[in-house]
């Protein structure tokens, strides 16, 4: 068998939070369409499969810039799961014990807790969160209430006793309300105890994923907020557990886990 797939490939790593699936690779390899690149590579029967793209680049004030495009080619601000991703990588290549990574929502410096051969654990300083008013909306079928939280990125919290059969059907229809005109990620959350909370997480430019970092800040945030929890708190998903801490800055402890690696041919 000859090795002449295709005159050009772009090396990549994978890695998975909890679940939530990204692919990094090095910035000098971007095409110049970064938004149907990573639509190519994240489809999950022609791609790679992932929830998106971290497209890294040399920073001067950070170890590295970390530039995310959602798999439907949508740029995001931030993605706390996808940025403990790029520090795993970066670990695992320079031997550090913490990284400072230039997001879209700022520069967040990762400290290694703990790693198990390619299994890593950061505690990751998220920064401020700004919790809004409580905020109606009517959609098809119902008014729903929920609670606003920026974590450098939108969202939109609403606490619930379970898990509705329709609830992805509605997020979608939240994300389409014309007061979130740049898009929102929504959580759904059903309190287990002050410290532990069940979500479920419908991402911008993605759907529903197993796991988000900024949505189990931004989930603990309005438990906190509304009187429902105290901090840590323990966010439950489909994909694992994360633990948030909000002292003032928000602080996320969990877990990153490098796949593989390869080429991906263009």
């Amino acid at each position: 068998m000859t090795d002449t797939f295709h005159s050009h490939s772009i090396p990549f790593v994978k890695a998975s939070a909890c679940g939530n699936d990204f692919i990094l690779i090095d910035g000098k390899h971007a095409p110049a369409d970064l938004a149907e690149a990573t639509r190519r590579i994240c489809d999950r029967h022609a791609g790679l499969g992932g929830d998106g793209v971290e497209w890294l680049f040399p920073d001067q004030d950070a170890d590295v810039e970390a530039r995310l495009i959602n798999a439907d080619g949508s740029a995001a601000e931030i993605s706390g799961n996808g940025t403990r991703c790029v520090a795993a990588y970066f670990c695992a290549e320079h031997n550090l014990k913490q990284v400072s990574i230039r997001t879209g929502a700022g520069v967040k410096t990762c400290k290694l807790v703990a790693k198990y051969g390619s299994l890593f654990e950061f505690e990751i300083a998220m920064g401020e969160p700004k919790v809004g008013e409580r905020l109606s909306l009517r959609i098809a079928e119902r008014e729903v209430v929920g609670t606003p939280v920026s974590m450098g990125n939108p969202h939109y919290v609403m606490f619930a006793t379970e898990f509705s059969a329709g609830w992805r059907e509605e997020s979608a229809e939240i994300q389409r309300q014309a007061e979130f005109p740049d898009g929102v990620n929504v959580e759904i959350v059903v309190v287990r105890d002050p410290h532990n909370i069940d979500v479920r997480f419908f991402e911008r430019g993605v759907g529903e994923t197993q796991s988000s970092g900024t949505g189990s800040c931004a989930s603990a945030v309005a438990t906190i907020a509304t009187g429902r929890g105290e901090s840590p708190v323990r966010v439950h998903a489909a994909g694992g557990a994360q633990t948030v801490r909000w002292e003032q800055q928000v602080f996320l402890t969990g877990p990153a886990q490098l796949i593989c690696r390869g080429e991906f041919f263009v």
